[in-house]
């Protein structure tokens, strides 16, 4: 019905455009010559003019067959309550023809009516000449010019202009639109401030303005140009005019009488054929005229032609030109949308009409702007307001009726009234789009995300993967082998080996664990469609031979591909299918909820926000190597098999029958399916997979075979796994600051280049970034490429060492090559680039993440040495979390595979932070965290930097908590810099370790103490009378939990002497519990030291004497408060009082005197060199640190 609607329209209109040439003077033979290679020409135009112009009208297709045909559409049409003007006009043609007793003749015959009518006879009259010859002939012997004026630099005048530049001439250009001016200098025109300005000096003033008015002002308005034109020259006029307003600018140029010839020379082409200089000229003139401007007109045109009549036959042939091309497009726009309402797909539409009789030159051209909805202007809408008008006033002088051409134009002036004028002129189809709601662009359109689930019918009211689970336990279902393209397949497992290797060997030990699942890593997405097709048939081959050495062993092969489409698709599953053997179907199954992709009603999209976008719209589908254009997958897989499988072949499973009919459903299709079919999987949620997978295992079960193309959550589902939590740094035993972590980031997809400014915006003042510049490595000398792999490693090594989290980036502006394999390649050099830049390196990270499956792949097996590895679960959803094998160059370093498509823009600024050092914990944190784990942290009491470096190293060494201890005489000793010290190596330690000020008794001293940047703080106010200590310390607790600080305090009194300062036996006094209560509610401290007997120093020679029955009622007291205990004094006690004061509730222990007991002993013995002593100094230390943290619990609980 569509193809007929045009081609009825289009005969209509060929014989409205003959008639009205033949009434303008037009020889119509010549006019169906030039107009059949002239945007004006369609299909029709070609095969029936000829009837008309000879007049043979031998039907072919009779007249009344069209009455008929347009009939049938004006109904169905009216079924659909959807207007036709332009049918309906030309079924009223033909219906007059028929009644005129012309129906049973060819349907060109139409033609007649005019004949009749108005007396116009469209047979051609032979005259004996070619206008192309003759436009041979005035080229051959045209003047030589030099110096041309042009006037209207739009979009067609140029393209005109800078060709004529390019071929030799000196062009002075005026436009009213200063911008283009400073833009025709660039290229190499000169400029004037009027059209009098260009035209002084021209030998040829070419005019190229929109409309008469315009064309008025530029030659005879102020500062015209006709008035600065020296005698002699010529003036040809591009623009379409009307024939009579041609025919009075030469008589007033006659009336000038200074020589001024003019050339009616409108063009035909558009924009592209404008600057290329391809235009069809239709020149008119006299012959003087002609002769002086040929060689221009050629250098702009493919075709030119030379019309006798003088000036306005050119205008007169393009009159007919636009009339057919108003027309065509018009009734292309009636077309398409009418094919929508339909309920075609358009883009089908287009196609098939492109090769069948409704073809026309607009529809070709001007259809697709429709398809894509992109109406940015080549030619306006208003510019065919303004042509058709001239049309329709010149019929009006020649007394010609132009029914269709009127209709047309009246659909055009809507398009204008609309808003619509400055689109381009295919927007004409917007008025049936507004008015009938129909849509004629070709792309799917944009969904809702959440209503568009929540639409679907409800899900499968069972989980099966307990089914699953059952199936696998029972040695029924295959293994699956899955052929990742690149590493990021993993991101929905865990507990599954990865190969990236696959001799013989290694898949028969696989095998022989009899896994429901194993990895191999192919990275093939990174090789060439050939290379990836060997490497497949390779890996099929060891995978087939190896299965068969091992008793009773099935497989499923999997290949996982990327869930926006993009891969060797179909080559790897040929190649793998030449190798195993025919299958019964290829399941492609591209969801994955991690990365937002669903695929409903067999349309693939992509998630954005709360918008589902078709696959084939998004920045995935325009990949250099592996775009495509298809988002319904039936359409895909015809489009990538280039119509080996045809996408009425393609079965799918949809989400109505998985949600409805479950597992059982599911299996039914499958093992109905003709052998060899591919089958596509809807789903829009993991239970969806899940059920599909269930079926699917039943299915083969029954016998059935199959192959499968899927995303990473299908291979999830199929093995019955369960997501799991992000996995911590501190699950894999990463504690504290050790060296920096390693981000390289070599993917280009858009997302990544937006992760990545999320990643500096919130990560930029702990990471340090080094761009590596793609040019040096891709494209430049061997030499520079070395350079810049040097530079970048140099860097790295440095701030790794520093302990500062590094990122490795391409630059971001992504080079392509001139064909598909020429961006691999590129690709290629960069990717082995990073590869170079991460195996040079030789700080060993805190982790090592990858961004894009390329890179990833590269830098785990070249870069790393990988030969296997174990998926321990996912840094984030969707995103892999691999432990490197032994072989590799770091065993034992966390591997993030980064994939480039998945996450929203702070998804990779979010695992940066996760896995970055932990921020230094306070105090209370440690002390918590003891209560929690049941042991107790050491405070040790540090004067130099040996000793601060002897308990840093300790706890290090045994994993454990620390907090260095600083006593006010130390701290007058050492000052500033001392603390300066504990708080520089509290910030490196790979362990949590925290600063504190022990028995701070002096107020103005402590409020100093606040400002130094340590952790906490002892208040000792235990020699004041009670009331006073209460006093103080709320004081000063006050002020240090502004700070986030931890306030310790003492009640009770410790004899004994530590440094230097001693308190008497008869000082010396017990914590009262009535005492502590009170205390406790009114000063809000975090730790309570308390006094059961405990001494500083030694312990006399009978012993500790410790209350522990105290001890137990203390700790039931604070407890309830959320205060730790502290005992000091812990030198001297016996490991089984340790263990009894942890077991009753101390979580800090004080420890000095064992400790410098150790750095003394050390000093006296003699070394040969101050180092050596300092080191001998330490490592004495260590020892007593360490040994103190086994007795405290503390060793292997750092966190």
């Amino acid at each position: 019905m569509v193809n007929q609607l045009l081609a009825g329209v289009h005969i209509a209109a060929a014989a409205e455009a003959m008639v009205l040439g033949a009434r303008a003077g037009i020889n119509t033979r010549i006019l169906y010559d030039i107009i059949s290679n002239a945007a004006g020409s369609s299909w029709v135009f070609a095969d029936r003019v000829p009837q008309m112009v000879n007049g043979d009208y031998t039907p072919h297709s009779a007249l009344n067959i069209f009455v008929k045909d347009l009939g049938i559409v004006l109904d169905e049409a009216k079924s659909l309550a959807f207007p036709l003007p332009l049918t309906a006009i030309a079924h009223q043609q033909f219906i007059h023809g028929s009644a005129c007793g012309y129906g049973e003749e060819a349907d060109a015959a139409i033609v007649k009516i005019w004949q009749r009518t108005a007396g116009v006879n469209v047979v051609a009259l032979d005259e004996g000449y070619s206008p192309e010859q003759i436009a041979h002939k005035v080229i051959t012997i045209s003047n030589t010019v030099e110096h041309i004026g042009f006037i209207g630099l739009g979009a067609m005048g140029f393209g005109m202009a800078t060709q004529l530049i390019k071929s030799n001439y000196h062009v002075c250009g005026f436009d009213v639109y200063e911008p283009t001016l400073s833009r025709f200098a660039k290229e190499g025109g000169l400029t004037g401030r009027s059209p009098a300005e260009v035209a002084k000096g021209a030998e040829v003033l070419i005019v190229m303005v929109t409309n008469e008015k315009q064309a008025e002002s530029a030659l005879f308005g102020d500062g015209g140009a006709v008035a600065a034109l020296s005698d002699g020259a010529s003036i040809v006029l591009c623009s379409t005019v009307s024939p009579g307003f041609i025919k009075e600018l030469e008589k007033r140029l006659a009336d000038e009488r200074r020589d001024l010839q003019l050339v009616d020379a409108p063009v035909s082409g558009g924009v592209v054929k404008a600057a290329s200089g391809k235009l069809t000229i239709m020149a008119a003139g006299t012959d003087e005229a002609l002769n002086r401007t040929g060689a221009i007109l050629s250098a702009l045109s493919e075709k030119l032609y030379i019309i006798k009549g003088g000036a306005g036959a050119g205008s007169s042939v393009k009159m007919v030109n636009q009339l057919l091309a108003g027309v065509h497009i018009a009734s292309a726009a009636e077309a398409m949308a009418f094919g929508a309402r339909l309920g075609l797909n358009t883009q089908n539409l287009f196609d098939i009409i492109s090769n069948a009789s409704g073809n026309s030159w607009m529809f070709g051209n001007r259809v697709p702007h429709m398809l894509e909805n992109d109406y940015t202007p080549h030619s306006a809408i208003d510019i065919f307001v303004k042509d058709l008008g001239i049309v329709l006033h010149e019929s009006r002088g020649l007394k010609i009726p132009l029914h269709i051409t009127a209709a047309a134009h009246q659909q055009f002036l809507l398009s204008s009234a609309a808003g619509w004028g400055r689109l381009d002129d295919a927007a004409v189809v917007k008025i049936f789009e507004k008015l009938t709601g129909v849509n004629v662009e070709a792309k799917l359109p944009v969904l809702p995300k959440e209503e568009t689930l929540k639409s679907l019918p409800p899900e499968w009211h069972v989980d099966p993967t307990e089914e699953i689970h059952r199936l696998e336990d029972n040695g029924v279902a295959k293994t699956l082998v899955v052929l990742d393209d690149d590493p990021t397949g993993t991101q929905t497992v865990h507990g599954v080996t990865v190969l990236t290797e696959w001799s013989f060997e290694s898949l028969v030990q696989q095998f022989r664990k009899r896994p429901s699942c194993f990895f191999i890593l192919t990275n093939s997405r990174a090789l060439s469609t050939e290379k990836a097709i060997l490497l497949t048939k390779e890996i099929c081959t060891n995978v087939k031979i190896a299965a068969a050495s091992v008793e009773n062993i099935g497989y499923t092969v999997v290949l996982r591909g990327d869930s926006t489409l993009r891969g060797h698709f179909p080559e790897e599953a040929d190649a793998a299918a030449s190798v195993i053997g025919e299958t019964d179907a290829w399941i492609l199954c591209p969801f994955f909820l991690q990365g937002g992709r669903y695929t409903i009603s067999d349309v693939h999209y992509v998630a954005d926000g709360n918008r589902l976008v078709p696959a084939g719209r998004t920045e995935f589908a325009k990949d250099a190597a592996f775009g495509y254009k298809a988002s319904n997958l039936r359409e895909w897989v015809e489009e990538k098999t280039k119509g080996r499988v045809s996408a009425t072949s393609v079965a799918s499973v949809s989400i109505e029958t998985i949600r409805n009919g479950g597992p059982d459903a599911v299996c039914q299709q499958l093992s109905n399916l003709q052998k060899g079919s591919v089958c596509v999987v809807n789903a829009a949620s993991e239970r969806d997979v899940s059920v599909f997978a269930a079926g699917m295992i039943k299915a083969e079960i029954k016998g059935k075979r199959f192959l499968c193309r899927t995303a990473a959550s299908f291979v999830s589902a199929r093995i019955g796994i369960k997501p799991k939590d992000a996995i911590t740094p501190r699950e894999l035993g990463i504690f504290g600051k050790q060296n920096g972590g390693l981000i390289v980031v070599g993917s280009y997809v858009p997302k990544t280049t937006k992760q990545v400014e999320e990643l500096k915006a919130q990560c930029g003042h702990f990471l340090k970034s080094i761009e590596v510049r793609v040019d040096a490595i891709a494209l430049k000398s061997e030499k520079e490429r070395e350079e810049e792999i040097n530079r970048t490693v140099e860097l790295a090594d440095i701030f790794l060492k520093s302990r500062n989290d590094t990122l490795v980036i391409t630059s971001r502006e992504l080079v392509k090559g001139s064909s598909a394999s020429e961006s691999l390649a590129i690709n290629s050099k960069v990717s082995s680039a990073l590869v170079e830049i991460v195996r040079r390196i030789q700080i060993r990270p805190r982790y090592l993440l990858a961004k894009g499956g390329i890179t990833s792949s590269d830098l785990a097996t070249k870069a790393m040495g990988a030969r296997h590895a174990e998926v321990v679960g996912q840094a984030l959803a969707g995103v892999p979390l691999w432990q490197l094998g032994p072989e590799s160059r770091h065993p034992g370093v966390p591997y993030i595979v980064f994939p480039g498509n998945v996450g929203g823009n702070d998804a990779l600024a979010q695992v940066v932070k996760n896995w970055s050092p932990p921020a230094r914990p306070s105090t209370r944190d440690l002390l918590l965290e003891a209560e929690r784990g049941g042991y107790a942290v050491g405070a040790f009491n540090v004067y130099n930097l040996e000793a601060v470096s002897a308990v840093v190293a300790a706890a290090e060494a045994e994993k454990s908590p620390a907090i260095l201890q600083i006593h006010p005489s130390a701290l007058k000793h050492g000052g500033l810099p001392l603390v300066a010290c504990c708080v520089s190596a509290a910030e490196h330690a790979a362990v949590p370790i925290t600063v504190h000020i022990d028995h701070a008794t002096d107020k103005k001293e402590l409020i100093e103490t606040l400002e130094m940047g340590v952790d906490s703080v002892m208040v000792d106010g235990s020699h004041l009378p009670f009331s006073e200590n209460v006093s103080y310390t709320k004081y000063i607790t006050d002020m240090a939990h502004v700070k986030g600080m931890t306030v310790e305090a003492e009640l009770g009194r410790l004899s004994g002497t530590e440094d230097n300062i001693t308190v008497e036996e008869y000082e010396a006094k017990l914590t009262d519990l009535t005492q502590a209560e009170e205390f406790l509610s009114q000063t809000g401290v975090d730790a309570l030291a308390v006094c059961i007997g405990n001494v500083h120093g030694k312990y006399p020679p009978t012993g500790p004497n410790l209350k522990l029955d105290l001890l137990k009622e203390l700790h039931f007291l604070a407890s309830r408060k959320g205060v730790m205990l502290v005992l000091h004094g812990a030198s001297g006690l016996s490991e089984e009082l340790v263990k009894a004061c942890i077991d009753f509730g101390v979580r800090k222990f004080n420890v000095n005197t064992e400790v410098r007991s150790a750095y003394m002993n050390a000093l006296q013995t003699p070394k040969k060199d101050l180092i050596d002593v300092m080191s001998f100094a330490r490592e004495s230390m260590q020892a007593v640190v360490a040994e103190k943290m086994h007795i405290f619990g503390s060793a292997g609980k750092a966190y």
